[in-house]
């Protein structure tokens, strides 16, 4: 025999074995059943939902069934087991055969196909179809599908992956056909990927150095600090800084202030000159004699623009020479 045809005898006695297993057994709730060539024969391992039915009282089922395997079948030494399946909603033949079972006894097609579906999925399946097909409703033949989750259709991870079961319901307008395919939890679905979440690695603070959260904390609040410092005077913003008194924020700034003198004193007028755009307007500096007890301040004065401006020494800021100083002391 050539080596073709050895592959589909043993395809064909396999068939054959697994049909009389699920005529057998039915009451048993036979789910499937799974053949292995070892040296000493051929281990079966049959999968049911009540293992004691399938071994009989005394052990007479499952010697009759080993006897049928070997004089019917002509299996060499075959030596059954059975296994109990714990959660028959994920077993794909016996979901069929349950699904075969409730069309007999009158379920409508759809309504045993969505319960059978919904049983399934709340068990944990990842996947499930559901194929039934023959005359449903009528005299002419048809198909109807139910597929929740994510199942596979071709290729190799189809076989692999995917428990695949079929039962036959018998009515009288023909025979219907209940295929039920499921994808177990757990399953490791072939390209499937998972994001990682990349952290940066901990950087150790030298020895003798405080850390960037440490000097964070002992960082003044430069908020209060700086609401201390401002006010709102009608729609004016004032503000005051060094030694300063309150003055407009919208004011020039060049360079910090030093000291504000006491007192001060109106210089001697000096001559004005006229500012150019070539050359700045000239500054002439004078020193004002001031009371006895009081100590002299120097100032330089300018014309800018017909305005008489001056600044007072410590200053670097100009202003016009009209404008009320107030003195360091006096009541607001």
């Amino acid at each position: 025999m050539g080596i073709e045809r050895k592959f589909v005898q043993d395809g064909l006695t396999k068939a054959r074995i697994n049909e009389y297993f699920t005529k057998q057994l039915e009451r048993a709730g036979y789910g499937g059943m799974v053949m292995n060539r070892t040296p000493m024969g051929t281990q079966i391992t049959l999968l049911a939902e009540k293992p004691g039915m399938v071994i009989g009282k005394g052990g007479k089922t499952i010697q009759r069934l080993t006897r049928d395997m070997s004089y019917v079948f002509n299996v060499d030494n075959p030596q059954i087991e059975v296994q109990e399946v714990k959660i028959p909603e994920l077993n794909a033949q016996m979901m069929a055969n349950r699904l075969a079972n409730a069309l007999e006894r009158g379920w409508y097609f759809r309504k045993a196909g969505h319960n059978m579906l919904s049983r399934i999925m709340d068990s944990g399946a990842l996947g499930c179809q559901i194929i039934i097909s023959g005359k449903l409703t009528g005299p002419r033949s048809r198909v109807s599908k139910m597929v929740d989750g994510y199942i596979k259709h071709a290729g190799k991870p189809a076989e692999e992956l995917v428990d695949s079961g079929y039962a036959m319901a018998v009515k009288k307008l023909g025979a219907i056909g209940c295929s039920v395919r499921i994808v177990p939890p757990g399953t490791v679905l072939p390209g499937k990927f998972h994001m990682l979440k990349e952290t940066a690695p901990e950087v150790a603070e030298p020895e003798g150095k405080e850390s960037i959260k440490e000097v964070v904390e002992k960082a003044p609040d430069k908020k209060e600090a700086k609401m201390a410092n401002l006010r709102q005077v009608g729609s004016i913003w004032e503000h005051r800084h060094d030694n300063m008194d309150w003055h407009p924020m919208s004011r020039p700034h060049d360079t910090p202030a030093a000291d504000k003198p006491e007192e001060v004193v109106e210089a001697k007028p000096v001559e004005e000159t006229k500012a150019t755009d070539e050359a700045p307007a000239e500054i002439s500096v004078e020193t004002a004699t001031q009371p006895e007890g009081e100590t002299t301040v120097g100032e330089q004065t300018r014309d800018n623009n017909g305005v008489e401006e001056h600044k007072h020494e410590g200053y670097d800021y100009w202003h016009p020479s009209k404008r009320m100083h107030k003195v360091e002391g006096d009541d607001e």
